[in-house]
């Protein structure tokens, strides 16, 4: 897929990275020997079973879990580090919206966090709600909007800072597809207006084939990458862009390459 003329420098760089999580039953190996880099610009999907480890390989990049083996950079330097710096936005499977706060002051908390000053953030706030279409809608509170419309508030709370790099998992898992749909064409509008990188977690091959410039596919039990698939899909996807050959090539191969990867188990 043709993105302009964006260097394709390394963002998110892992090598031969682990994680085991010690429990009663034993140890679970949720990531092994994982290696992957992703570059400026990139929307890269990571798609499979639960278990498989997307999430915990999202995690991983945002700071939030500590690989056992292996090593993994954010802009050329450690997890902790690019937390530190504010690289990233990370948006959580649920919109994790204060219900006492307006959508105004959801999107302000990491705004106020960080010292920006009352007018920035004023500023800042207005920007964001009008990437994400919700002009008009500071003062109402979470409970006045629906799913898909507090999604879309916690993604403007992810971009307020103007992080270059945007993790998200599972963000539209528990919404209708209509809904979904909506929300995979406005989020490759924000991604094409805002140019960041991003980290996309997902179950679903259509979602994950019609968003990204990468497809990255995952196996459970150790979760590791059996296949990672660079989209040939044009810059420009209408919704209907799912009923032609080379989308449904593409979903072709994501699913064999998770037909593959069960069949180690």
């Amino acid at each position: 897929m043709e993105h302009g003329d964006v260097t394709k420098n390394t963002v998110i760089s892992a090598k031969e990275l682990s994680l085991t999580f010690q429990t009663n039953d034993g140890p679970v190996h949720a990531l092994k020997d994982v290696s992957l880099d992703i570059h400026k610009g990139d929307f890269v999907s990571f798609i499979g079973p639960s278990g498989c480890g997307k999430t915990t390989f999202l995690r991983c990049m945002a700071d939030l879990e500590h690989p056992t083996a292996g090593s993994i950079t954010v802009n050329g330097v450690s997890a902790a580090e690019a937390r530190k710096a504010r690289a990233y936005g990370y948006v959580f499977q649920h919109a994790g919206l204060y219900p006492w706060r307006t959508i105004g002051g959801n999107i302000s908390l990491p705004l106020e966090i960080m010292g920006y000053d009352k007018a920035d953030q004023q500023d800042r706030i207005k920007r964001v709600l009008e990437l994400v279409e919700l002009e008009g809608f500071e003062k109402k509170f979470p409970w006045q909007l629906s799913g898909g419309m507090q999604q879309r508030a916690s993604i403007a709370r992810a971009l307020a800072f103007d992080a270059d790099i945007l993790l998200m998992d599972e963000p539209f898992g528990a919404l209708d597809e209509i809904v979904r749909d909506h929300l995979n064409e406005q989020l490759l509008h924000l991604w094409e207006r805002t140019e960041k990188t991003i980290g996309f977690v997902t179950h679903s091959i259509p979602e994950a084939v019609y968003l990204s410039t990468k497809i990255v596919v995952m196996s459970p039990r150790p979760g590791r990458i059996t296949d990672v698939i660079e989209s040939t899909l044009p810059k420009d996807r209408p919704l209907d862009i799912r009923d032609s050959p080379e989308f449904l090539d593409i979903a072709h191969r994501v699913r064999e390459g998770l037909r593959a990867g069960h069949a180690y188990d």
